[in-house]
């Protein structure tokens, strides 16, 4: 199956109802902190509006119960106005009759960004009524919120089934570009390095990269539970106790594969994440002490991996990058990819917390590609399904 390119419609004079994911972290006050996926949506946005589109954007903010006034969207709109360099009207609702009205008194070239689409529990149940009326604002459908293609709800595959024309954004059309790339023909040695604290939420991908990468990395909290499923003392650090028999069996299939597979060889840890707590670097975790990130010599040992790649795919930090103390090791990683990407490495950062940790450290430019996905990009790599890009394909 394809996806409709931007490039192959006339846009011109038409209502293009464009799904975006701005939602962006704002501080205590209501400001914008991180303004990141506002600017990944450019691109797209530029092209239907000077090509004449009527551009009428989609999104939503936080997790609200109802309507809530902190959760409204005008402060994204004011920022996308300036980043565009021209207004960008707002609705004070996503349905109904003024929003009807403004979508329908839209001239070519003019923008409205909808209120919350999640003031309405409609959304998240993709009541089919709910996506009808979200329909009719528009002529044609283009969806650039890769973040939340992963959930088939009203604003990503509901209204998909009354229009006939959908496209994919040029930001989607990047993330699947470069997330399948590294599935189906990455430049090799492909090395994945997954972190964060649950083996859980990595099960599926762990799975699938043990067959498919050349080096797999495992670093983060996540990675005492492989420890500990070869017999080594962890101290208090994190556990995932379900799974000490599925992370002994992904290194059993490493080796039966032939795929080398690395853990941590030494640790930054302390008793506990108060500032003032003692940190200590060990290769043994004595009782009642954490690891909290990687130690120099695993840094040495990630890094060498890292240098021979042809391909990397990080998902989840090394440690509690948070804090000072611990975020050694993922800056480590990071700088590495970066020096990887400048010799001619493809680099993908899975998005979350991976991608805010390489932001903080001004890496992002340096990656071929951070994608503004987390749980999208995490289930599009364990090959599920996503319902926001199925409704595309033709």
């Amino acid at each position: 199956m394809s996806l409709l390119s931007l490039a192959d419609i006339d846009v011109r004079s038409k209502r293009a109802l464009m799904r975006v994911d701005l939602n962006v972290p704002l501080d205590t006050d209501g400001r914008i902190t991180d303004d990141t996926r506002i600017r990944a949506i450019l691109p797209t946005l530029r092209h239907l509006l000077d090509h004449g589109g009527r551009v009428i954007l989609i999104s939503h903010l936080g997790r609200p119960k109802g309507i809530s006034e902190s959760l409204r969207l005008k402060p994204v709109a004011e920022r996308l106005s300036e980043l565009l360099g021209r207004p960008v009207q707002t609705a004070p609702d996503c349905i109904g009759e003024i929003a009807t009205r403004q979508a329908a008194d839209l001239k070519d070239g003019e923008c409205l960004m909808l209120e919350n689409i999640r003031f309405y529990p409609e959304e998240e149940k993709n009541d089919p009524d709910f996506a009808r009326r979200l329909a009719a604002l528009g002529d044609i459908y283009v969806n650039d919120a890769f973040g939340t293609s992963h959930r088939a709800h009203a604003s990503t595959e509901g209204v998909t089934r009354f229009l006939t024309v959908r496209a994919a954004g040029f930001l989607m059309q990047k993330e699947l570009d470069y997330l399948r790339g590294a599935l189906t023909h990455p430049k090799r040695p492909l090395v994945t390095i997954l972190g964060g604290a649950k083996v859980a939420d990595k099960i599926a991908v762990t799975e699938r990269f043990v067959e498919l990468a050349d080096t797999l990395i495992i670093g983060g909290g996540m990675a005492y539970t492989f420890l500990k499923s070869q017999g080594e003392e962890i101290g208090a650090s994190l556990l995932d106790s379900e799974h000490i028999e599925f992370a002994g069996g992904v290194m059993e299939r490493a080796k039966t594969v032939g795929r080398a597979f690395l853990l941590p060889i030494d640790h930054i840890i302390a008793k506990s994440l108060d500032v003032s707590a003692s940190v200590q670097t060990v290769k043994r975790i004595p009782s009642g002490w954490m690891g909290l990130d990687i130690g120099p010599e695993t840094q040495t040992l990630f890094t060498r991996a890292i240098t021979s790649a042809g391909t990397i795919l990080w998902n989840g930090p090394m440690g509690v990058f948070e804090r000072e103390a611990f975020a050694v090791g993922t800056a480590m990683v990071a700088a590495a990819l970066a020096a990887a990407t400048d010799r001619g490495a493809v680099s993908i950062i899975g998005g979350g917390d991976t991608a805010a940790a390489v932001a903080s450290l001004g890496l992002q430019d340096r990656m071929s590609h951070v994608s503004t996905g987390g749980g999208a990009s995490l289930e599009l790599l364990e090959g599920r399904m996503l319902p926001g890009v199925a409704a595309l394909e033709r």
